[in-house]
This record gives structure tokens, sequence and C-alpha cells, in this order.
């Protein structure tokens, strides 16, 4: 089958030379049975390279199993990932009321793609690879191994170099996985095809709304070329229904779709949350959003720092003593309402009740001292400068984190911004209690 025949069938648009080369690719490993990994970003349509290797091998064929099964690694919780896989047999735990089979054993004989591979918990990467090296299965609560023969297609929208170096994946079962590689190219890197895809998308809303198709203007379509499209081909798609349903006009220019299209330059982004910080075009890694959240911690304890040692310097002034004394907190009368301590005249050193008192308040800067020794002023606490290691930054977010809600995942991984599967591996990852 040609690149134009699985182009059609699988309604795949566009002609740009990276996107054919992974078609072609695509097509010319089918008929093995060499496992294959797929890269790029979230959006590009990595189930569609799935469908395209089993649809063109020999195991579309398998009288057992269900063919192709798609699971996606990241939406599976932990505590289930093995059981969903492999499978569990009665008694197993607590709610195993009867033998279950597993994905895998379900997909025998034929494909099963795992999506999302670079959230799959160590220690289940440990057991994909035993699948990988002997076709074997061990279900959850048995002591016996099955046999089982299905080809895996691996896909991930992470730098799973990068996770081997973290050691966040192991490097044994990525060798494993890539025996080939096909790597998607972001709608960015194909910008000749994004008008092509705006076409498409707004041709079929108007041939299911039965309403004129949308068309781009000069301006309009360079707009579009040069939009980032984070979210890919995914995105533009929702952008094309929406404004085909949304716009009573047909004919959309640039400042119709700037309503639609959040495009923020690289340049004026947050250093966290740039493109570039992160490594080109990759997603934000947990690290980042964790880092973001401890610096917005230290910002807010530093502000807190500082308005209470403006307080206390505001009452010793008004006392009448040097900064960094003792503040003389007189006895509340009753039916004083005030937490803060009222000044008599006589109760300021050196001043008697027939002298007039000047109530200007006269601000010194925070680190001078009036008529003192330097060496006298204390701080109230002390801001540690040495900048700490990433591993130690990340520690101190999550149990910052943690204390602020009570020990609960669920809030502490909401504060932080990750999921709470993250939160979990990182808590075992720093010994945490």
């Amino acid at each position: 089958m040609d690149i134009q025949t699985i182009k059609l069938r699988y309604g795949i648009i566009g002609n740009d030379p990276k996107l054919l080369l992974a078609i072609n690719k695509a097509i010319q490993v089918a008929p093995t049975d060499l496992s294959i990994l797929i890269t790029g970003e979230s959006g590009v349509g990595k189930d569609i390279f799935s469908r395209i290797i089993h649809e063109n091998s020999l195991r579309k064929h398998a009288k057992q199993g269900r063919g192709l099964i798609s699971v996606n690694c990241g939406a599976i919780p932990e505590g289930t990932i093995e059981s969903e896989l492999f499978g569990h047999v009665k008694g197993a735990f607590t709610g195993a009321e009867k033998n279950r089979k597993g994905y895998f054993e379900e997909a025998d004989g034929g494909t099963i793609f795992l999506d999302e591979i670079g959230e799959l918990p160590l220690s289940m990467q440990v057991k994909l690879l035993r699948v990988l090296e002997n076709g074997e299965i061990i279900p959850v609560g048995s002591s016996t191994a099955l046999k089982i023969n299905v080809r895996i297609v691996a896909a991930t929208n992470v730098d799973l170099v990068a996770a081997v170096r973290g050691g966040r994946f192991r490097e044994d079962l990525y060798y494993r996985l890539q025996q080939i590689s096909i790597y998607i190219p972001p709608l960015r890197e194909r910008k000749d095809d994004i008008p092509l895809l705006f076409r498409k998308f707004s041709s079929d809303v108007a041939e299911k709304y039965h309403m004129p198709p949308i068309v781009l203007t000069d301006d309009g379509r360079q707009y579009l070329m040069n939009y980032p499209w984070y979210g890919n081909v995914r995105e533009l798609k929702n952008v094309t229904e929406q404004i085909s349903v949304v716009e009573t006009a047909r004919t959309i220019n640039r400042d119709i779709l700037q309503n639609y299209l959040n495009y923020v330059p690289e340049e004026k982004m947050p250093a966290l949350f740039s493109p570039a910080a992160a490594g080109g075009n990759a997603p934000i890694s947990d690290r980042e959003l964790l880092l973001k959240a401890l610096s917005m911690g230290q910002m807010i304890s530093e502000m807190r720092n500082e308005i209470n040692e403006l307080r206390q310097a505001v009452t010793q002034l008004a006392q009448g003593l040097p900064l960094g004394g003792t503040p003389v907190v007189p006895a509340r009368t009753a039916g004083q309402p005030s937490a803060y301590p009222i000044i008599e005249p006589s109760m300021m050193p050196g001043r008697t009740t027939d002298q007039p008192v000047d109530n200007t308040l006269h601000v010194i800067p925070p680190h001078q001292t009036i008529d003192q020794p330097e060496e006298e002023f204390q701080e109230s606490e002390m801001v540690e400068d040495e900048p700490l290691a990433l591993d130690e930054r990340e520690k101190r977010a999550i149990r910052l984190a943690l204390e602020r809600h009570g020990g609960k995942r669920t809030l502490a991984a909401k504060d932080l911004h990750i999921s709470e599967r993250t939160l979990y591996r990182k808590i075992k990852e720093y010994g945490i209690n």
C-alpha cells in the first residue's frame, strides 16, 4: 500500500516531507514484529500511526484476541495498573471475586498500543521488560507465567532520553521499545499543511451542519501559519469548528482569528512556561512546576517576614525604643478592643505629660539603628541566600504542600500543579514521610 492510499484511508492531510517520511516508515515496518516507539507532541496523531502499523500487518487477521488494544498508561492509577495490564486471579486482593484477563492477554496474537509510556511507574517498567524479553506475563496473585504473543507499539510526548538520565525511565526498556522509532513532526514544523487542514475541517463542519464553509483571507492564512499551535492538529480542529459555528461571516481574516487564538510571544511568556525554557518545544516538566510552586512560596514567605519586621519597627518607634529593642506592651484596660497597645505620652522615655506629643511617624530604613552600633541589630529571621540543589528544592516544595494541606495528597498535588500519581512517585523517590 502506497503513501497516498494510506493518507486517504486514514484521513491524513499534508505533504510535509517529515510527515511523509513517518508514514513511509510505518508502512515498511508494519509487516514485522519489531517493537515500535512513536514520538511526538500531544495532538499530532500518534494513535493513527498505531492503527496504520497494526492494520497493515499480518496480526490484523489474528483469530484469537481482540486485534489492536489501546491503553493510556497515564490514565490508570498506579495501584491498579498491574492488574489492568496483566490480569489477576480470584482472591488476589480485596474485590477480586473471579479471574480476570488483562490487556496483554486480551491482545494475544495481536497488537497492544501503550500510549503515554513515559508515565509508566518504574515497578511496572521492570515487568514490561519481562514481556519484551521472554513473552511472559504473571497475573496478580498467580505464581504461573503465561506465554503470550503480542506486538508492542508505544508512544510518548516526553523526552525519554532525558527521563533515562533523570532515573525516571529504565535504559534497558528504552532500547527494547525503540527497535524502530517513528517521529511525527508538530504542526508548526509543517506550516504549509496548516491551510490544508483548516480547509478540510471547515468543509467537514459545513457538510455536517448544512452551512457554507468558511474561507481564509491572505492575512488570516498567514496568521494561522505563524501561530505556534502547541495543541497541534487537535487544537486546529477545535478552533476551526468553533469559528465555523459561531461566526456569521464566512470570510475569516486576521482580526477574527485573534479572538479565538491566544497567541503569546515567547519573549513575553514567564520563564518556566516558555518553550525555550522547557527545552525547545518540549512540554513543561513536573520538576519545573515544582520549582515554580517553591519560588512562589518563598516569595510569600519573604513578604510575610518583611511585614512582620515593619510592624515591629513601627511599634518600637511608637514606644520611643531603638530598633532591635524589646517592645513594651502595657496592660490592656477594660473595654479596650484594639490588639495594639495605646501609647500614652508619659510612657515615652524623656517625655512628660506637659510636653506636646509629635504624632508624626518617622520611618527608619530596616537595616539602620538609632544611636546604636550596627552589630547590635539582629534581623528576626535570616533568609538563606545559598541556592539549593534541584532535588532539595523539589523535596522542600512537596513537604510545604503536604504540611499546608494536612498530608492530603490530592490537595497537595493540585497545589503543586502536578498529577497525584507524580506526587506519589516523588514522595517514594525522596522518602518523604
